[in-house]
């Protein structure tokens, strides 16, 4: 489930921060799915604030990383969605891969560097779900 589409999102106000906008899980969606269990393994990807909330409903939390210049690549030069082709909007990525980064590292079970090729990636990933 990638929570970066579908209405998996809302864009709230951030308290204490007129004119400041986030995205967060729709707590309400993101509850009915978890406890559904019509699947032998769910993957849930993306990032917002509130998703710490729903860490007890998660056998494992997996961090997905890559360096500086293999985000920067992947982002200039992608053709399926026009996200952070825009300086600013690189940047705001780099700075949160500065800012938030940290936190979501302490939170995880592993953590995987995706400049690997895919193959590998996927592999640490069924392994920690087999275990």
């Amino acid at each position: 489930m990638d929570t970066d589409y579908g209405g998996w999102t809302e864009l709230v106000d951030v308290p204490g921060e007129p004119q400041s906008k986030e995205w967060l899980w729709r707590e309400d969606r993101m509850a009915r799915l978890l406890s559904t269990e019509d699947a032998e393994v769910l993957f849930v990807s993306g990032a917002a604030r509130n998703q710490t909330k729903f860490y007890p409903e998660f056998d494992h939390v997996v961090l997905l990383t890559a360096p500086v210049p293999a985000i920067t690549e992947r982002l200039t030069s992608r053709t399926n969605n026009p996200y952070g082709k825009d300086p600013a909007e690189l940047a705001e990525v780099l700075s949160l891969k500065e800012t938030v980064e940290p936190a979501l590292r302490r939170a995880a079970d592993l953590e995987i560097d995706t400049s690997v090729p895919l193959d590998q990636v996927v592999e640490k990933i069924l392994r920690l779900v087999a275990q």
